[in-house]
């Protein structure tokens, strides 16, 4: 089968396309046939070697693949054609597999290029949102890359709970796509100050949650943004900088600093971060949330596809298609 595989840690060059052996799935797996492998900033950071505990070269990089189940495991309760998507390491590939455990269906009126969107993205944002973040229908949220993939999730599930939000994005054709989907109060980051705008639009209160998947000087100043008792959840570190607070000032001013990991999240309290799938799937089916897909890639392009997403050119879901 074709495979991408990082061969050393570097920038983009390093992804090479490769013939690699089919996996036979162990006792508890199946083997999706890759029809869509979503693409994740932390992908990037994997390849260039700035991920913890991240896997060294050379590895087949990819995280999220939807396809349809073409081979089970002993003791596993699923059928070969079944639509589903995964999590699973080594999804730039035509076939991957992945614990049972780690399965959702795909209904028949979503593509899997929209499926391959749902994993890392629904999940992370409306843990970020709900059960780290506590947002109520009376909060200001604050969510960076409002225009990306976590990011389109998290205004949409925002402004499902009736809260006011906030965005921030590099352009304003990525403004107005947010602002579709539900932002309230956009701001583009190249020519206006985030927290600026939350003051004058809050009398200088400020926000009571931010979704941080940037940190560096991100962090510093959306902690500045923060109302008494306001919550930051940091996601990521796309800046490739990590803040570290002074901890007077969470002290003093009543705030909170939390992190959120999806992957030992679920690691280590699954039912609490996988609860919410059935609500989820329930409100894509019903069109009341969108997987929003901006670009996709054929899988031997993904060298592009991931300078394409760190580049910060994208909006949505960046996908590779074998």
């Amino acid at each position: 089968m074709k495979s991408i595989v990082v061969t050393e840690f570097g920038s983009s060059d390093v992804l090479e396309a490769r013939e690699t052996e089919t996996p036979e799935p162990d006792p508890g797996e199946v083997r999706i046939e890759v029809a869509a492998a979503g693409l994740n900033f932390a992908d990037v950071m994997q390849r260039r070697g700035h991920y913890r505990g991240g896997p060294e070269p050379p590895f087949v990089p990819g995280m999220e693949a939807a396809g349809t189940v073409d081979a089970v495991g002993d003791d596993v309760d699923r059928e070969v054609g079944d639509r589903v998507v995964a999590l699973a390491d080594g999804a730039y590939a035509e076939y991957v597999t992945a614990p049972e455990a780690s399965l959702f269906d795909v209904p028949e009126s979503m593509s899997f290029a929209e499926a391959a969107g749902f994993p890392v993205q629904f999940l992370t944002a409306h843990n970020c949102l709900h059960n780290w973040g506590d947002l109520t229908a009376h909060d200001r949220v604050l969510v960076h890359a409002a225009a990306g993939g976590v990011g389109t999730a998290a205004v949409q599930l925002a402004d499902h709970a009736g809260a006011e939000s906030f965005g921030t994005a590099s352009t304003e054709e990525k403004l107005e796509l947010a602002s579709d989907l539900g932002l309230d109060h956009g701001v583009n980051y190249e020519e206006a100050d985030f927290r600026e705008t939350v003051d004058a639009e809050t009398d200088g209160e400020g926000v009571d949650l931010v979704l941080d998947g940037v940190n560096g000087e991100t962090f510093d100043r959306s902690l500045d943004a923060l109302a008494s008792f306001g919550r930051i959840v940091v996601y990521g570190a796309a800046s490739g900088d990590v803040a570290r607070p002074e901890t007077t000032d969470l002290l003093f001013e009543n705030k909170s600093v939390l992190g959120f990991h999806l992957g030992n999240a679920i690691e280590e309290g699954p039912s609490r971060v996988l609860g919410a799938v059935s609500d989820l799937q329930r409100l894509l089916a019903e069109g009341e949330l969108e997987v929003v897909v901006g670009e996709t890639f054929p899988l031997e392009d993904a060298a592009e596809a991931q300078e394409y997403l760190e580049t910060r050119r994208s909006v949505g879901k960046v996908v590779l298609e074998p």
